[in-house]
């Protein structure tokens, strides 16, 4: 069929970053009145993703609404990594909490990517929150949970809680990585707390 089609070719752009050719071929299923399935605005949103354009994935997010079509995972996660590319941890916090009333379940994935963008906007506190409604949810905090959150600590300077989640790190029998000990390193000398920076060693 046409659908399928389209939702092969938007799928290529896709997988090709070509994410102007994707919303081009998008507009025309519109226009012609192809009806845009779930699969069709995964794929568009995705791509706006890969090409940094957070704006638009966030217009063709809504837009599955207006239309009735169901929202899935991929659509959720693709949306809300678009928004943590440039930052926009409110708009990846909207798109979270969307999701957590919807009948689409939250995972790790879409947790750490909103914190990825709590990181990126500084927002260390709100890091840490979505952090604990993680293990409060019985999600899995995995390396890259806590390395971005003890990485939104130390831009903010916040050397205890940085600290804190870097125990809690090793506690949990979670693999540490450059990105943590770089980060809980860094934070301990933004706090001229020098003697702790070296016990981690």
């Amino acid at each position: 069929s046409s659908a399928t089609t389209c939702n092969a070719a938007i799928s290529a752009c896709e997988k090709n970053s070509k994410w102007e050719q994707a919303l081009q071929l998008f507009r025309a299923m519109v226009q012609s009145s192809v009806e845009c399935s779930t699969n069709t605005f995964c794929a568009a949103i995705s791509a706006c993703e890969k090409g940094n354009r957070w704006e638009k994935a966030l217009l063709l997010f809504s837009m599955m609404a207006q239309n009735k079509v169901e929202s899935s995972k991929m659509a959720f996660c693709a949306a809300i990594s678009a928004c943590e590319k440039d930052g926009e941890w409110n708009r990846a916090l909207w798109l979270l909490s969307v999701m957590m009333q919807s009948s689409v379940q939250a995972n790790t994935v879409t947790h750490n990517a909103t914190i990825s963008a709590c990181e990126k906007g500084a927002e260390w506190e709100m890091a840490l929150q979505l952090l604990s409604t993680m293990a409060s949810s019985k999600l899995e905090l995995d390396t890259i949970t806590f390395s971005t959150a003890i990485s939104a600590c130390e831009k903010c300077a916040e050397w205890q809680s940085a600290l804190y989640l870097f125990g809690a790190m090793a506690q949990s029998k979670v693999e540490s990585n450059t990105i943590a000990f770089s980060a809980v390193t860094s934070a301990c000398e933004k706090g001229c707390e020098w003697e702790k920076a070296l016990r981690i060693f």
